[in-house]
């Protein structure tokens, strides 16, 4: 049974390299895949030489957070692991803030005898969830942003959000407009999930997800305007495969942060207690040469 982590970075590349050292001096027949928005910043793998089993994917052009542009990164990945026919039976999708927090031998054992195909975060999401989860994201079609200097109107004019359904101004991710789908490819035999994007996949589920895909250039075509895909297609193509038993568990300690941003809270010595028990085998996120870091080296090896 071997593993591919893949990494997923654009900025601090010394904690990148940091985070595959660990990875590989823990797993060392494992395989990592990074892939790096050069146009960002630079990374120099030069320091990781002594280690094998480590491959680079160099993009330069910096995907956006909420548009299609983001899973294609992990399209990307996929299309380099199985065009090359690599050898691995999951995959593990890192930030680079990412860090183990246990040994990996512990969690690659675990994945060896488990008898769940993938372990992702997920959730139904429409009109009638209790808290309509996701369906403003997911259920309308987004056409155009708003640019900055017209946010502080827009802001105001977002109140028509309470009050009427069939436009929506999205104001998490950057401002956006969008209508009302009424050509939604969602119903009773093919249900809309969200999903956490950082998740653990199993081959099968990355082969049928890879070619589903493929075959279905509509579903595809009306994610690319939706907000923040990636936080849905996965759960949604996998979820609806009734062959394929899922884990509601992604088994990753994180704090959520910005709901402006979406982005995950910066851990602290504080999140320590909590972060090593052993429910969990990764943690995100940390700032560069975080102390916890130094902490968490000698329990990963």
């Amino acid at each position: 049974m071997k593993v591919c982590y893949f990494i997923q970075s654009h900025n601090n590349p010394e904690q990148v390299c940091r985070l595959a050292r660990i990875i590989k001096t823990s797993s060392p027949n494992c395989l990592v895949l990074i892939s790096h928005d050069f146009s960002t910043s630079y990374l120099d793998l030069t320091s990781l030489s002594d280690l094998s089993g480590i491959n680079l994917i160099k993009r330069n052009k910096p995907p956006i957070r909420n548009e299609y542009s983001f899973f294609e990164v992990y399209l990307e990945a996929l299309d380099w692991l199985f065009e090359r026919n690599s050898d691995f039976d999951w995959l593990i999708h890192l930030s680079g803030q990412d860090y183990p927090i246990q040994p990996l031998s512990k969690f690659e054992e675990f994945l060896s005898n488990t008898e769940y195909d993938a372990f992702i975060q997920h959730w139904k999401t429409g009109p009638w969830h209790p808290q309509n989860r996701g369906y403003t994201r997911f259920y309308y079609q987004y056409y155009f942003y708003m640019p900055k200097w017209l946010h502080p109107v827009v802001k105001k004019f977002s109140r028509i959000n309470q009050i009427q359904s069939l436009i929506h101004i999205f104001t998490t991710f950057g401002f956006r407009v969008g209508i009302k789908s009424f050509s939604i490819p969602f119903n009773d035999n093919f249900v809309c999930y969200g999903n956490v994007t950082w998740c653990t996949l199993s081959r099968k589920c990355l082969a049928y997800l890879k070619e589903f895909l493929k075959n279905n250039p509509q579903l595809v075509s009306y994610y690319k305007r939706t907000i923040a895909p990636e936080e849905s297609i996965i759960a949604t193509v996998l979820a609806n495969h009734k062959e394929f038993n899922l884990c509601n568990n992604d088994m990753r300690y994180a704090v959520a942060g910005d709901r402006q941003t979406g982005h995950y809270k910066i851990l602290t010595m504080e999140d320590y207690p909590n972060m090593i028990n052993d429910n969990f085998y990764f943690a995100r996120r940390f700032e560069p040469n975080s102390e916890i870091l130094d902490l968490l080296d000698p329990k990963i090896l």
